[in-house]
């Protein structure tokens, strides 16, 4: 499995709150496809993917809290 989690790609250190899923369980995804969206302060950045595979399990929902090096996204 290969984890997509919060701090790989927000440098910033601040957490944020899922605005967006962009994928589906079983989507095939590329490298730097985009995967959720967050809401950050008074922007929404979209957190891409750092692997290319298949979306095995989402551990987010829009709504939640999200903070550094908080697991999101596993592909498979």
């Amino acid at each position: 499995m290969h984890p997509i989690t919060f701090s790989q790609l927000n440098d910033a250190g601040d957490g944020g709150q899922i605005s967006e899923i962009l994928v589906e369980v079983g989507d095939v995804i590329a490298v730097g496809d985009p995967v959720v969206a967050v809401e950050m302060d008074k922007s929404i950045v979209e957190v891409e993917s750092p692997h290319a595979g298949t979306v095995a399990v989402i551990h987010v929902k829009p709504g939640d809290a999200v903070e550094v090096d908080q697991l999101l996204i596993e592909l498979s």
